[in-house]
């Protein structure tokens, strides 16, 4: 039986993609970061809303506005569509778990 935490043996310096299930216009996945970040000028600019938790380790968001949010072991936030943001840090010791669900998550 799959567990949410179990590390792939095959993890290196790459962050590693995990679609878990999907469904009409949602898709849940788990997303393993070891230091990586968005490249310097980079931003994420997402068509679709993104619901985000992360279960295990250390990251940092930041929003177009300069503004950053910390997050540890529990905390979670919403990305709105078209709502511009970047990785700046993500913990090696331990790995960040995240669980992402996209899709059209809020009505206009």
């Amino acid at each position: 039986m799959p567990n949410i935490y179990e590390i792939p043996s095959d993890i290196n310096q790459t962050e590693k993609f995990e679609q878990l299930e999907t469904g009409h216009n949602i898709l849940i996945e788990r997303i393993i970061s070891t230091g990586q970040t968005t490249p310097e000028g980079e931003w994420y600019d997402q068509d679709v809303d993104e619901w985000v938790i992360l279960l295990q380790g250390e990251a940092k968001i930041v929003y177009e506005d300069r503004t950053a949010v910390e997050l540890k072991s529990g905390d979670y936030l919403m990305l709105l569509a078209h709502q511009k943001h970047r990785v700046e840090y993500t913990s090696i010791e331990p790995p960040c778990i995240w669980l992402a669900v996209h899709g059209q998550l809020r009505s206009l």
